[in-house]
């Protein structure tokens, strides 16, 4: 049972299925960078506590960087003759330089060593997601900058509610993103915490320096309970909950672009070059990177629910299960980077039909609200008010009529606080205008909320 580091318990060779079946080389071998870099650390320390001498750690270390270049560039054979990376990376190492390389695994088991390339992984990938996230502020704000004169109707239930500003309603989705930023932030810190030295479960007899190796591999803490190190994938579900809320965002964006590109709506158009065809119908313009922003949240959201269902039934410390942990990991951060790169390219290509947007604001009733707060200044409770506009929607609607259109004659019969100074709080162009609190979608508001987030995106 040479073959296996395993295998001096064992008697019968591993059956070929079991081989196949236990086998993660095949996916976890993009650990590879990680496992190297930890083992390198580990090295060191080892060297350092004069568990390995001078000389021995030189030739590792040199040999691990002569691995990591093999593997860089494609020149070591991978198959399932190892087991996952961490074997295919000793066994090359122990075939460089002999049995010097059985020395490295001192004071550590694959249970930590995994959990800290894991962690490793995440960091990584948090830092990209990251990147990702500002880019796609960038391109929201510079969209926003561009269109901040623009009126377009704000919705609730998709029924026209009330106008609001074209840039108010992208810097939304800046604000989104935003807490996204920071849901990724905290994720870090709690993946920021070194397991190695747990080794299979109890801790080492070696007098490891858990912190030289902490400080070395740049993280911010070491684990404090073995058990738990080796054991948590705590970190791997708040990345993968944080990437759902993200897609989540990017999903919503996604349905608003395709709504607003369709023959109905008309508000936008997203160019050529982001855009599919028919195989059959020669007029289509099909939004096809939205759509598939859109579907694509369904397969993060699975890679979560998965995770989760993995880790509810196991009894500490760890369990093959947790091998699981890998696929709906690297699937998540691949789409997460992929669509949040494709929608700040594709954002930087959408072009507005402002005359479209504004007239949709002409009909609706969307300065309904605006005439209620009118006869709030005028006296009636608020309450009073409401009834009062909603019985001149319903007389406006049986005219076929926009309640600019009654004649003041026809206002006063619902209340006679209303006067001349009416029409102007009936003109859903100036709605916007009265909404200069902070928050809001006043023109003042907005301007200054792109001046706040582009300087948040210089820091």
């Amino acid at each position: 049972m040479s073959g296996k580091f395993w295998g001096g318990r064992f008697k019968e060779e591993t059956n070929t299925l079991v081989d196949q079946f236990n086998a993660s080389i095949g996916f976890d071998r993009r650990l590879y960078e990680q496992d190297i870099k930890g083992s390198m650390a580990h090295c060191k320390m080892l060297g350092e506590k004069g568990i390995l001498s001078e000389e021995e750690t030189s030739t590792i270390l040199e040999a691990l960087v002569e691995i990591k270049r093999e593997l860089d560039h494609n020149e070591l054979q991978v198959n399932e003759e190892y087991e996952d990376i961490h074997t295919l990376v000793e066994k090359t190492l122990i075939e460089k330089i002999g049995p010097l390389g059985e020395k490295l695994h001192t004071g550590r088991s694959r249970n930590d060593q995994v959990a800290l390339d894991v962690r490793m992984y995440v960091r990584d990938c948090i830092q990209s997601v990251l990147q990702g996230i500002r880019n796609m502020q960038k391109s929201l704000v510079s969209l926003a900058e561009q269109n901040q004169d623009v009126l377009m109707p704000g919705y609730t239930h998709m029924q026209r509610a009330q106008p609001v500003l074209l840039a108010h309603h992208l810097l939304a989705y800046f604000e989104m993103l935003r807490r996204d930023r920071t849901r990724f932030q905290d994720t870090l810190g709690r993946t920021n915490v070194m397991p190695l030295g747990a080794a299979a479960l109890s801790g080492s007899t070696f007098d490891l320096d858990r912190e030289m190796v902490a400080r070395e591999l740049s993280f911010d803490a070491i684990s404090r309970n073995s058990m738990d190190a080796v054991s948590d994938r705590d970190f791997v579900l708040d990345f993968l909950y944080s990437a759902s809320v993200l897609m989540m965002h990017l999903s919503r964006l996604s349905e608003e672009l395709i709504l607003w590109s369709t023959q109905e709506f008309g508000f936008a158009s997203i160019s050529d070059a982001f855009c599919t065809g028919s195989s059959i119908m020669p007029q289509k313009k099909n939004p096809d990177i939205p759509e598939l922003i859109r579907g694509k949240t369904g397969r993060v959201y699975g890679d979560l629910m998965a995770l989760f269902t993995t880790m509810k039934g196991l009894p500490l410390c760890y369990n093959k299960d947790m091998q699981e942990d890998k696929e709906v990991l690297f699937d998540a951060a691949d789409t997460v980077d992929a669509c949040l790169n494709i929608m700040a390219s594709l954002l930087k290509s959408v072009s507005f039909d402002r005359e479209r947007m504004s007239s949709a604001i002409q009909t609706g009733f969307l300065e309904a609200t605006d005439l209620a707060d009118y006869l709030v200044r005028k006296g009636l409770p608020f309450r009073q008010a409401h009834e009062v506009v909603g019985k001149m929607v319903l007389f406006a609607l049986q005219e076929k009529k926009e309640l600019r259109d009654l004649t003041l004659a026809q206002m006063k019969t619902f209340s006679r606080q209303i006067d001349q100074d009416v029409y102007e709080w009936v003109d859903p162009s100036l709605c916007v205008k009265r909404r200069e609190l902070p928050g809001g979608t006043g023109p003042g508001q907005v301007k200054e909320r792109i001046k706040e987030a582009r300087k948040e995106l210089e820091k």
